[in-house]
């Protein structure tokens, strides 16, 4: 296992917080810049992971899933074409890549993808510890009332009961999304987050309980995934979509839309004033939010109309509706479901019922503590971001706070997406670059 340097001696220039594609992303443009700067020039980083291992919605990678954004928005290409760490690079030395471009698509599988950023995070392991939750932020303020370090807590990957102290110069936070529920829903054994759904499933498999009907909340790519996985899984059961809306709605990936995840769209976006960011991100929700790929759509709806004519549903759509309340006996979920048009409300005995309802950003202040009380906001209480993804701070703040998501208010759409990582990644390493103090004064 890995262990980072930690104490006050051992200052990090970089310390990230959390350790997805995006910070991983972060990590190989320092390791690259680092490979060919003078000793003096080298960025000294390093990042921290809660989990034992690199993982990526490892609950959702279902085997015949595809990627939604093409492999050319890797971690690298965008950035630097010529990387080694890019997904080509990945699958020659995996031996696949004559076999991948016979496929003429642009889309890998999701495990395929899921493969590589661990291929590309082994290559960089050496920058992380896993198993070292981050507890808190603290600032380190001088003699002078100046805070030019942070204090990075975390716990210690070998005794859960200790902590270590990493001092920074910047710390850059991408915890990535949390999962979002209805209020007061209360997760069990029936009762999931999609993001569960393949551990979950096979749990459940694997007890021999039979599983007669299960209900997917939810409109969008991962609640229509869920749907047709625990259709496939369980080939007994009846499975019900439920979604307000009255049918699944296409996501737009057409060439003009799909431009809004352009590096150049960000700055048209950071540069706009906030009645032209709210339009942009209005205008273009159906190419990310509540949307489904046009086949999934195809394949449930031809699936729904096979079963029609066998007279043999298992599949049924339960639109323009909504979950009204759950209750939870010992052997099952009784579901009222309301048909919104006229009011009337069904109760649905269920053994699975999965909340595929999105994710949101992690709210920083619950990490940061004090530190987030030095971040300054905007008129509508969000944290101020400058277009180097830097957090404006208090004036007596010299450290740096970085933010890998969270951004959507100040860089748009693509904020908690793959579509601009490695080039977020490429503007933060030259940010950190450029505010840089020299050598000789770093320590005074």
């Amino acid at each position: 296992m890995n262990t980072l340097r930690s104490g006050p001696d051992s200052i990090y220039d970089i310390l990230g917080v959390g350790f997805g594609p995006s910070n991983l992303a972060l990590a190989i443009a320092v390791e690259e810049h680092n490979a060919t700067a003078p000793p003096g020039e080298r960025l000294h980083a390093g990042f921290l992971e809660r989990q034992p291992h690199f993982g990526w919605h490892r609950g959702m990678l279902i085997d015949d899933a595809t990627m939604q954004v093409s492999f050319l928005k890797d971690l690298v290409t965008m950035r630097n074409p010529t990387s080694e760490f890019s997904f080509l690079c990945y699958l020659k030395e995996r031996g696949r890549l004559a076999d991948f471009l016979n496929q003429k698509t642009l889309f890998p599988l999701r495990i395929e993808f899921h493969d590589y950023f661990e291929w590309a995070a082994a290559r960089v392991n050496h920058l992380v510890d896993y198993s070292a939750e981050v507890l808190a932020v603290e600032p380190v303020v001088t003699e002078d009332g100046e805070i030019r370090w942070l204090d990075v807590i975390s716990r210690h990957p070998d005794d859960p009961g200790r902590t270590v102290v990493r001092r920074a110069r910047n710390v850059c936070v991408a915890t990535g999304l949390e999962p979002h529920l209805p209020p007061d829903t209360v997760l069990s054994d029936r009762i999931w987050h999609n993001s569960e759904l393949i551990p979950r499933v096979a749990e459940l498999a694997g007890t021999g309980a039979p599983v007669r009907r299960a209900l997917v909340l939810g409109a969008g790519q991962s609640a229509a995934e869920a749907v047709d996985y625990l259709h496939r899984s369980f080939t007994g059961a009846e499975v019900y979509a439920v979604f307000a809306k009255y049918g699944y709605t296409p996501a737009d990936d057409s060439p003009f839309a799909n431009r809004i995840f352009d590096p150049e769209a960000v700055d048209v976006y950071f540069n706009a004033p906030p009645r032209v960011k709210q339009s942009l991100f209005d205008y273009h929700r159906s190419t990310n939010y509540s949307v489904v790929d046009t086949d999934l759509i195809q394949s449930l709806y031809a699936t729904a109309y096979r079963e029609k004519v066998q007279d043999r549903e298992r599949l049924h759509i339960l639109n323009v509706s909504r979950i009204r309340e759950v209750r939870a006996l010992d052997d099952r979920l009784d579901v009222t479901v309301e048909f919104l048009p006229t009011g009337e409300r069904t109760v649905l005995t269920a053994d699975v019922l999965v909340h595929a309802t999105g994710y949101r950003s992690q709210d920083i202040g619950a990490l940061l503590g004090e530190t987030a009380k030095l971040c300054l906001r905007d008129d509508e209480d969000a944290v101020r971001v400058g277009r180097d993804h830097r957090v404006e701070t208090a004036p007596q703040v010299t450290a740096g706070i970085y933010l890998q998501g969270g951004t959507e208010h100040t860089h748009g759409i693509s904020s908690t997406l793959l579509s601009t990582t490695a080039v977020r990644a490429g503007e933060i390493r030259d940010s950190l670059l450029s505010h840089r103090v020299p050598a000789a004064t770093a320590l005074a």
